[in-house]
């Protein structure tokens, strides 16, 4: 018995199953023979418009047993789905002329490959709103920031949400215009020079009206001109690159997550009755960030195969790519759409714990001041060398002392500094500053406002789709 796809099974939504099923894909096949055959009825070519009427009312009836009969006979799958589909509608055989298997195959792939490339279009709109929505949300909620994972100084969360929510919406732009410009490869035959069609149709005229028809039909804007039997696969590759990009602002979140969980500072959510550790009772693990981290790992590592395409054709073309594009291809998506259902799902239900974010602002209030300190220390006359080594050696001995359980007596030690003194720095001012330092963000408030109106014409182009909430998730 064969194996279940587990990023499929798991992890993917009925809407990217449907795509990539056999169903989907034979269904989709049909979609492309029905609409040459309507273009090519269009353009003179003896088609009865009863046979397209009754190719149409069986597009749905799809029986994988008969296909699965003939394909063993004939060694030849879409001979099989040709003969399946015409003993289906019972209409005659007007299916597929002019036609190679790759002008269906491959023009049916990028079928699949843009209609699932607007359903994640749609997911990661959805979570740039939910991230600005918590941006707005949390705009006056003071937080250390962190760089190199030390206490820096303070910002805000919607600030720190705001930073990601623009990582994505770069990405997120640079993917809405690959999805509105990406080429069709059209019907061309075997080697492209479309000479099969041309002798069908009669003139070179009706072959492009055909094709331009055909993509009008199918939702495609553009087409290639020269391609060989295939597409070039480096569309692939740009593909499967732009779905990582697309999970490294959602990477980048999620292990802010963990970490600032990690301090007891918010929970992703942590739901009755679920489990954190079969071994011990009391934790609250954040599984759900970390499901985000995995895919997005696993969608660099398809990045990487998907770079393997590029370049890697022969002539006119050859089959060598299949087994690679048959996993990376639907595979990407399933782990882009697990991502995006489940980081929506965190965005839904995540919360922080006040009060241990403002014991982190006060237990660091003073080293998150140290910046602050040397302008003041500079602008009392001092050189900013020597207060920078005032200020970092003083800095470094009472995070030591903090660490070992005394206080810190950083302002202490800074106003006692013959530095210090001499230029006339006191203890007060120095208080004073540290004081105004917790309140101080610099320009964060007006940077979360900065990403929200970057971001609203992409998400008023995509309103409805931005507007969806995710269902459950294992």
């Amino acid at each position: 018995m064969a194996n279940l796809n587990v990023l499929s099974a798991r992890y993917a939504t009925a809407s990217l199953n449907a795509i990539f099923s056999e169903e989907g894909k034979i269904l989709a096949e049909r979609e492309l023979w029905i609409a040459v055959m309507k273009a090519q009825r269009a353009l003179g070519l003896s088609i009865p418009e009863e046979a397209i009427a009754r190719f149409e009312a069986a597009k749905t009836r799809i029986n994988l047993a008969r296909i699965a009969e003939i394909e063993r006979r004939t060694k030849h799958d879409v001979k099989a789905r040709i003969e399946a589909f015409v003993e289906e509608a019972g209409a005659g055989e007007h299916l597929h002329q002019g036609m190679t298997s790759r002008d269906l195959t491959d023009n049916v792939e990028q079928m699949q490959n843009v209609r699932a490339g607007r359903i994640i279009l749609g997911k990661y709109a959805a979570i740039l709103r939910c991230l600005l929505d918590r941006a707005d949300t949390w705009a006056d909620m003071p937080l250390t920031a962190r760089t190199h994972h030390q206490p820096a100084q303070p910002t805000l969360v919607g600030r720190r949400l705001a930073m990601w929510a623009e990582e994505l919406l770069e990405h997120l732009l640079a993917f809405e215009r690959l999805l509105d410009d990406y080429p069709l490869r059209g019907i061309k035959g075997p080697v492209g020079t479309q000479s099969d069609m041309l002798v069908l149709l009669g003139s070179a005229e009706k072959v492009e009206q055909m094709e331009r028809m055909i993509a009008g039909t199918l939702g495609f804007r553009r087409i290639l001109a020269a391609p060989g039997q295939v597409y070039p696969r480096s569309l692939d590759t740009a593909l499967v690159q732009s779905l990582a990009l697309l999970a490294a602002p959602c990477e980048n979140a999620a292990k802010g997550i963990r970490l600032m969980a990690g301090y007891d500072l918010l929970t992703e959510g942590f739901q009755a009755g679920q489990v954190g550790s079969s071994a011990m009772p009391h934790k609250m693990n954040t599984r759900s960030a970390e499901r985000v981290c995995g895919l997005s790992e696993l969608l660099k590592m398809y990045a990487d195969g998907a770079s393997r395409l590029a370049g890697d054709q022969w002539e006119e073309g050859d089959v060598s790519c299949s087994v690679l594009r048959r996993v990376i291809l639907p595979d990407a998506f399933y782990a882009s759409d697990g991502l995006c259902e489940t980081f929506l799902v965190i965005l839904r239900d995540m919360a922080l714990f006040p009060a241990v974010i403002r014991r982190e602002m006060e237990r660091y209030g003073p080293f998150l001041a140290t910046t602050q300190f040397l302008a003041a220390a500079i602008q009392a006359g001092i050189g900013r060398e020597t207060a920078h080594e005032a200020i970092r050696r003083h800095a470094v001995a009472a995070a030591l002392r903090m660490r070992n359980g005394e206080e810190p007596r950083l302002m202490e030690a800074l106003a006692d500094d013959p530095v210090f003194v001499k230029a006339g720095v006191r203890r007060e001012a120095l208080e004073r500053i540290a004081a105004e330092v917790q309140v101080a963000v610099g320009r964060a408030r007006e940077q979360i406002a900065a990403v929200r109106q970057r971001a609203a014409s992409f998400l008023e182009r995509h309103g409805q789709e931005a507007a969806y909430e995710p269902g459950d998730i294992l």
